[in-house]
């Protein structure tokens, strides 16, 4: 494609070269340049692609797109932007023909419920007869094929690559995690979104945000990109979010008035039942995965469906095909006569809902394994370890990803919070050796929840990547082949 057309709608503040070129990729990793790309310039915060320029260039770029001014070769076109990163969007959407403009593409963000909420409404869709595509925190997917998730939102360049390849393979539909960073940082530039769901709002990311208002803020430029909103007004985020729309929207929730509610909840162990009513419909859902948190996430994919012309049929047949997520509230096959709970929950109200379902289907202790990750928000560690003392009677701290930051310094930020309770906790800085310390102490009928990793099989140490699936080395401590 001619440079030039990649270019239109593009804001440009000066150009040297042809741009009647032609261009055969596009990246932003220098080390992925072949020749004829186009090379985009991001300044990153560990890294300024423009220091990377003449790189690409000596790989074959034909044309860069950049802020300010660089040496290169004689003959590679540049292109100078108020902003590589916002450009690069639009840009790489017009290469890959604006896939995003093909799909029904819906997008979910919120602090927590976007992964499973993603997944029930790619089986809602499925079941109505649509082949779906996924791009998510666990995973991408192209119908039933796998494809490894870097980040929750991929660069925007990645991203369009992802959409034109699911439309190759026939997918009709599509549904995205959206996390507040690629909304700050313009990875979705290029889509539109048939449908934007906000699920709620707590406290994260607030070393990259700074402020809860900026953090939602963040999350609320979703619904530039969106034709049709659901938002959650339970959460009183979403009611804030929800006065500054100009787009449609539908409301979900249990206590609120809203166009899509949940009645007659009942919560057990195998799961949870309840009457969904929507805009005078109604339907009855029996979920296999436990929790109140449950019903919001499956209000939340039920609403963004239905707005999306999905029949409640189908809904209900979609809702009710799902047999939980990997690494959420994840039940292991352990063999024993104690339960142990896989689940991703890593922020102070992640965590809250999952030992709230876990306190109504623990019968002994109610024991919790967790740590904080490093180079995070270190504001919500003792807000975690609160958490984890009020509704836990025993909790192990340990370490999560402390990439770079020493593992101790991080458990002694968790500790203020869970010295306000008066639930008993031991200190045990290797992850392994705290599930063991574990399995090895738990009692009948005991519940343990291993919190924070989840669908994660590795640990981040000191710019290293180790390997950590939690469910293998469960398994190796108990002697079982595999529990997950």
């Amino acid at each position: 494609m001619k440079l030039k057309e990649l270019l239109k709608g593009i804001e440009i503040l000066r150009t040297e070269g042809s741009l009647d070129i032609d261009i055969s990729d596009i990246h932003y990793d220098s080390r992925q340049v072949t020749p004829g790309s186009l090379f985009f310039c991001i300044e990153g915060f560990q890294a300024d692609g423009h220091d990377f320029a003449a790189s690409a260039a000596a790989k074959g770029a034909s044309a860069v797109v950049l802020q300010k001014d660089v040496r290169l070769p004689e003959g590679i076109t540049k292109v100078f932007v108020n902003s590589s990163r916002k450009a690069m969007g639009p840009v790489s959407a017009a290469f890959y023909q604006n896939p995003a403009q093909k799909l029904l593409l819906l997008g979910v963000t919120g602090t927590n419920g976007k992964t499973t909420t993603t997944y029930m409404i790619k089986s809602i869709l499925e079941q109505a007869g649509k082949k779906t595509g996924l791009v998510g925190t666990i995973a991408n997917m192209i119908g039933n094929r796998v494809i490894p998730a870097e980040r929750t939102t991929p660069e925007s360049a990645d991203l369009q690559r992802i959409l034109h390849a699911m439309l190759k393979e026939g997918v009709e539909a599509a549904v995205m995690e959206v996390s507040s960073h690629s909304l700050e940082l313009d990875r979705v530039n290029g889509c539109k979104f048939e449908v934007g769901i906000f699920t709620n709002l707590s406290q994260d990311h607030l070393d990259f945000h700074g402020t809860l208002e900026k953090y939602r803020e963040a999350k609320a430029k979703l619904f530039e990109h969106s034709r049709l909103a659901v938002i959650n007004v339970d959460d009183d985020n979403g009611r804030i979010i929800l006065k500054g729309l100009e787009n449609r929207a539908f409301t979900y929730g249990i206590y609120k008035p809203a166009d899509i509610f949940a009645r007659d909840i009942e919560i057990h162990a195998e799961g949870v039942s309840f009457s969904l009513h929507i805009l005078g419909g109604k339907i009855s859902v029996k979920l296999s995965i436990p929790g109140l948190f449950s019903v919001y996430n499956a209000l939340a994919a039920a609403a963004a469906c239905y707005a999306a012309g999905i029949s409640l049929e189908d809904i209900q047949a979609g809702l009710e095909n799902i047999r939980g997520v990997p690494g959420r509230f994840e039940l292991l096959n352990t063999g024993t006569n104690y339960s142990v709970i896989i689940d991703y929950a890593h922020t102070p109200d992640g965590l809250e809902n999952i030992l709230k379902t876990a306190r109504g289907i623990t019968r002994g202790r109610l024991v919790t394994l967790f740590g904080c990750g490093g180079d995070r928000d270190a504001a919500k560690r003792p807000l975690m370890g609160e958490v984890a003392g009020r509704y836990s009677d025993f909790c192990i701290i340990t370490s999560d990803n402390p990439r770079n930051e020493e593992p101790m310094a991080i458990i002694n930020d968790i500790l203020p919070g869970i010295k306000k309770t008066n639930c008993p906790y031991v200190v045990i800085e290797n992850r392994r050796k705290a599930i063991e310390y574990a399995l090895k102490n738990a009692k009948a009928d005991d519940v343990i929840i291993l919190a924070g990793k989840g669908h994660e099989t590795y640990q981040s140490i000191k710019g290293k990547t180790i390997p950590f699936d939690e469910g293998e080395i469960v398994a190796q401590i108990l002697g079982r082949e595999k529990v997950r």
